[in-house]
């Protein structure tokens, strides 16, 4: 590979099954730790069972024992593994001989790799690991591939391994179609920045409450919650969707009926804001939870968490801004654009 040659790169991410390697060592011994643990759930819920005065049948045992062994059940993790590394090899397979060198990457490197020797990215994962990518590449196109159609959603991964080839020769020769995507950006007084795909999360690291002042449409208040989420539109089946399944629920059981989530389309130049579990005191409020933000409208929030402050987006968590007292925070619609190949 020579100077200032181009490549094509492709995406990836270690399966369940390589995480627990990493922890265990070796899958022997994943799998001979997981036994150790479904034995001593049994065990403990066997004596539970006993010392509220009742005997245990063995056909109950038994239905016990096969409860806790789903539990621990690491099949679904050897198939998920077994599929995904055999999409890799044929994507890798399927990418040569395009007249560019093609590298994998894993998705820890994100945050640190030069995109800008690339022509395109193809990335072969879950929906997320398209969102943790697109924001890091500017405005290479970006490929979605489905590696096991039968497991993944395939929201943002509308392709198959088999059509990986085709659609990249239609993107070199510029025969592609894209959707371009809003994204969200956050500027700290502090001078640092960062792109969120699907959402932001500002708050303490911790559980502990976070404590900040919001201000926008020119209403500034103090509040106490357990932090803000800001989300785009592609974000709005993620984390966002668990605020309104919170608030429905909560109507629901107070008889007020069904409340609809509110949806806008991934490339709308607009972003959703709420506050996550907001708690009013003599020192805070809760007047401004939930809003929407138009292009050129701000949400800014100013941080009075003396440590443990964070701003991390797309549920990266090791990849945050320290967000402690005395910064400021300015969230918008970013300017840039992810741009995702769709045919």
């Amino acid at each position: 590979m020579g100077i200032g040659a181009q490549w094509i790169v492709v995406v990836t991410r270690e399966t369940r099954m390589e995480g627990l390697k990493q922890r265990w060592g070796t899958s022997r011994q994943a799998d001979f730790l997981m036994e150790a643990a479904v034995e001593h759930e049994v065990e403990r819920r066997f004596r539970k069972r006993k010392t509220k005065g009742g005997s245990v049948k063995q056909e109950e045992f038994d239905l016990m024992a096969g409860d806790v062994a789903a539990l621990a059940d690491n099949t679904a993790y050897q198939r998920e593994d077994t599929q995904y590394q055999a999409a890799v090899r044929e994507l890798m397979h399927q990418l040569r001989d395009l007249g560019f060198p093609v590298r994998e990457i894993d998705r820890s490197y994100l945050a640190n790799f030069d995109f800008g020797r690339c022509v395109l990215v193809v990335v072969v994962g879950q929906d997320g690991l398209v969102a943790n990518t697109a924001k890091y590449v500017g405005d290479l196109p970006v490929i979605g591939v489905n590696p096991d159609p039968s497991i993944y959603d395939g929201v943002l991964l509308p392709f198959q391994v088999g059509q990986a080839r085709s659609i990249v020769q239609r993107v070199l020769t510029k025969r592609h179609r894209v959707d371009k995507v809003t994204l969200a950006e956050v500027n700290t007084v502090t001078g640092q920045k960062m792109l969120a795909f699907n959402d932001f999360y500002i708050g303490c690291r911790s559980h502990t409450s976070a404590r900040y002042t919001l201000d926008v449409d020119q209403q500034r208040e103090p509040q106490s919650s357990s932090g803000v989420l800001v989300s785009t539109g592609a974000g709005l089946t993620g984390w966002m969707s668990s605020v309104f399944n919170m608030a429905s629920g909560v109507s629901r059981y107070l008889n007020q009926g069904e409340l609809r989530p509110t949806k806008f389309d991934r490339c709308d130049p607009q972003l959703m804001w709420a506050v996550r579990e907001p708690f009013t005191s003599r020192h805070s409020r809760a007047d401004h939870v939930m809003g929407i933000l138009a292009r050129e409208e701000e949400l800014v929030i100013a941080s009075q968490m003396p440590t443990e402050g964070v701003i991390f987006s797309d549920g990266i968590e090791s990849d945050y801004l320290e967000f402690n007292s005395g910064n400021i925070a300015t969230f918008s619609v970013s300017k840039r654009q992810a741009h995702l190949v769709v045919g």
